[in-house]
């Protein structure tokens, strides 16, 4: 079956080919936050700035520490995204200034949309000593920019299995299973649990470009290796691909349709002109009331970093 968009091809040899046409392999960045936490970050790279509105991504972890010691990120803001936690191991309190305030244990999903403004926190328990998680910013689109701030938890995501994978829906459809999780683009968010060692291949939507971020061990996919230091991006086109994994590792699975408009992605905001986050950024520094207070937390606001002279978009 063939169109404009797409092509399948019987021989496997053939298919391969084509396929690696259209991955990406590229290495992630090591960065830290909060109290020393170091974390790989996969978006946005030079290589690659966006996987459908999925505009930034961090694995953080598996990382153990000393009761007292966990994450504790203080108040700071964002304008223009949704906020997405994945928790895998240990727990998070999350904060913000519209009185939210929530626990986000293993296999649950925070999502803040920023909107026109929030601020919030980040800080593990004093009694945590173990994290693991994957955080997202989804781009919000140019209709949905400056819409009012909320905050959900989803305590349940939806599982099946396949091929001796286990694949929870985080984001869209897949496999004919939705995730409730709102969001305001077509995306797809999968984590994917190697049960015994497998091979299973995946129906793809030509449309959507995909994202392969492996979260514990390896795998290979359509014959490129996939461990802790590398992403692998694959553009629109391709219906279909194959994914090795050995018992026990764990992959994320990112896709939707390449975003509408060109974005600026500057320290935690997201917007369209330089002028739109420089304003958010005085505003933070202002103390206006755009993006609230969290009055609960013990301990300075984020410092906004000097704002550059010119800034490109990304898309």
């Amino acid at each position: 079956m063939t169109n404009s968009n797409y092509i399948e091809l019987s021989d496997s040899d053939d298919c391969e080919k084509y396929i690696n046409q259209f991955i990406q392999e590229f290495p992630l960045r090591s960065a830290e936050i909060g109290q020393g936490t170091v974390i790989k970050r996969a978006l946005p790279s030079r290589h690659k700035r966006m996987i459908g509105a999925w505009c930034f991504l961090d694995h953080a972890g598996p990382v153990s520490f000393p009761q007292g010691d966990g994450l504790d990120v203080g108040p700071h803001p964002h304008i223009g995204l949704q906020t997405f936690t994945w928790m895998i191991e240990g727990t998070m309190m999350h904060t913000d200034s519209l009185g939210s305030k929530q626990l986000i244990r293993p296999k649950q999903v925070n999502l803040m949309t920023a909107g026109y403004g929030i601020s919030h926190t980040e800080v593990a328990p004093a009694t945590e000593t173990h994290m693991h998680a994957a955080q997202l910013w989804i781009a919000l689109p140019d209709d949905k920019q400056n819409i009012a701030p909320r905050f959900d938890h989803y305590p349940e995501l939806p599982t099946l299995e396949q091929d001796q994978v286990e694949f929870t829906v985080l984001v869209g459809e897949f496999l004919n299973v939705v995730s409730h999780v709102k969001v305001h683009t077509e995306l797809l968010g999968v984590d994917m649990k190697a049960l015994a060692s497998t091979t299973t291949r995946l129906r793809l939507n030509p449309k959507f470009e995909y994202g392969f971020l492996a979260l514990e061990g390896t795998a290979v996919v359509n014959g490129h290796e996939l461990n802790d230091d590398n992403m692998l991006a694959l553009e629109p086109g391709v219906t279909e691909i194959t994914v090795e994994l050995h018992e026990g590792a764990r992959i994320l699975l990112l896709g939707g349709e390449p975003f509408e408009s060109a974005i600026l992605l500057w320290w935690n905001f997201v917007g369209r002109t330089q002028e739109e986050l420089q304003l958010a950024r005085e505003q933070w520094v202002n103390q206006d009331e755009r993006f609230g207070s969290i009055p609960d937390y013990d301990g300075p606001r984020l410092e906004a970093p000097v704002f550059p002279d010119k800034m490109k978009a990304s898309k």
